[in-house]
């Protein structure tokens, strides 16, 4: 099971759970499997407002284009790609540079 940095509720548990047992049905690897467990409790958490910093939206789904993806999420993962003067970029030029990138 992935490490977690946040107290999750039972309720969390049972769904990273059943989202792990799905994913690993389909034929995902199991860290893959448990990223997207993990993601996915996490999101839910957020909309839900039970982290401390609702504008932390790791980088989104990566089966999501880049264009349906939040400024946040796309920003975060500028950072993760290292590219430079992203905090200056509108959501348009993120997608842009990142297209670069990947």
């Amino acid at each position: 099971m992935a490490a977690r940095h946040s107290p999750w509720s039972e309720k969390d548990e049972r769904q990273y759970q059943h989202v792990l047992e799905s994913e690993l049905q389909r034929g995902r690897s199991r860290d893959r499997a448990e990223e997207i467990a993990a993601r996915t409790v996490n999101a839910e958490r957020r909309e839900s407002g039970r982290t401390p910093k609702r504008r932390t939206q790791g980088t989104g789904n990566p089966d999501t284009p880049l264009d349906e993806r939040t400024r946040d999420q796309l920003y975060n993962r500028a950072r993760e790609l290292g590219i430079p003067r992203r905090s200056r970029m509108s959501k348009d030029e993120l997608v842009e540079a990142i297209r670069g990138r990947e």
